[in-house]
């Protein structure tokens, strides 16, 4: 039979993935007899955990929320899996960096050694991008989450706009290090992506709602797309195709969107979007190497364009 602490974490472990357990099944999981589990959910109930009986053919046990946070057991994958998620956190941008890091400490200090050795050779370094990368207040997170959650009509001030906009929350997201809140706009009757640091919500919030389909039923696509400035179809409003005289290795390392096909051991092919034909003829023309325009028209016109600008301030430079 498994020590008393080991039984605890195991009946405490599944107890947390289902709502009812048996107690009949409870004592087969864990290989003990049904009144060695009604000692354990004893022990369980003195450190302060609320677990409830319910009766019926197949009585048994539920851990139900409680009203003060008792001591927390974990296993060996979930005690590291917790350290790696809060060494995330405070890489997050959402106002939880402080209270992640100190969380984290105390994990940290009451691990095993094995344990500690495993998180300590994890180190998350938040490379913050080129400008203000503005944080947001963790309580405008909770406010914007609990709208979502509760399907209630959300009304905040945004930025400097005025008057204050009225929106059914549908999902709170994140997209290159910021926070961004996915909703239907009542004023405007479509769909917008709200910057959450730019958010001040009110309060109360408004009636509740029945939430709507979004644009391919996908937040993920919705999202992508908004962000490349399509109408939906998930792509950048500009492609085009060129032939460059590299290795498709070296122009794949510096190509975030694109599709890269290798021709030849210095040769490829690379297919690529942006929100215009010169920003995109702009971006290809950023590799070291000659240029053989596919298609379409408008980007060989806008390399035209490009060569004519760049002669013309060639030109004024040397004069």
């Amino acid at each position: 039979m498994p020590k008393t602490s080991a039984r605890l974490l195991a009946l405490l472990s599944l107890l947390q993935v289902r709502r009812d357990w048996p107690g009949a099944l409870l004592a087969e999981r864990l290989e003990i007899s049904p009144r060695t589990v009604r000692r354990d959910v004893d022990r369980l109930r003195e450190l302060g955990y609320p677990i409830v009986t319910f009766k019926g053919p197949d009585g048994g046990y539920r851990l139900e929320a409680g009203t003060e946070l008792p001591p927390l057991l974990f296993d060996d994958e979930q005690a590291v899996a917790l350290a790696v998620a809060l060494q995330i956190a405070t890489t997050t941008r959402a106002g939880i960096e402080e209270a992640a890091a100190r969380a984290l400490n105390t994990i940290r200090q009451v691990m095993p050694a094995r344990l500690r050795h495993r998180i300590d050779t994890l180190q998350v370094t938040a490379v913050d991008r080129p400008g203000p990368d503005p944080q947001v207040d963790s309580g405008v997170l909770m406010a914007l989450s609990a709208a979502v959650h509760a399907r209630e009509v959300l009304r905040f001030d945004y930025g400097e706009q005025v008057p204050p906009r009225r929106a059914q929350p549908h999902h709170l997201i994140t997209w290159g290090g910021r926070w961004y809140l996915v909703a239907w706009d009542l004023d405007r009757e479509d769909w917008r992506t709200f910057r959450a640091d730019r958010i001040t919500p009110r309060t109360p919030t408004g009636p509740r709602f029945i939430p709507r389909e979004l644009p391919d039923g996908d937040v993920a696509a919705f999202v992508t797309s908004r962000f490349l400035g399509s109408d939906g179809s998930g792509d950048w409003p500009c492609r085009g195709e060129v032939i460059l005289d590299l290795p498709a290795a070296a122009v794949s390392r510096y190509t975030r969107d694109g599709v890269v096909e290798e021709l030849g051991p210095d040769r490829c092919r690379l297919v690529l979007g942006s929100w215009s034909w010169p920003g995109l003829a702009a971006a290809i023309g950023r590799f070291d190497a000659d240029i053989e325009v596919v298609g379409p028209a408008e980007l060989k016109d806008a390399f035209a364009r490009l060569a004519r600008r760049y002669a013309a301030a060639a030109g004024s430079a040397g004069a």
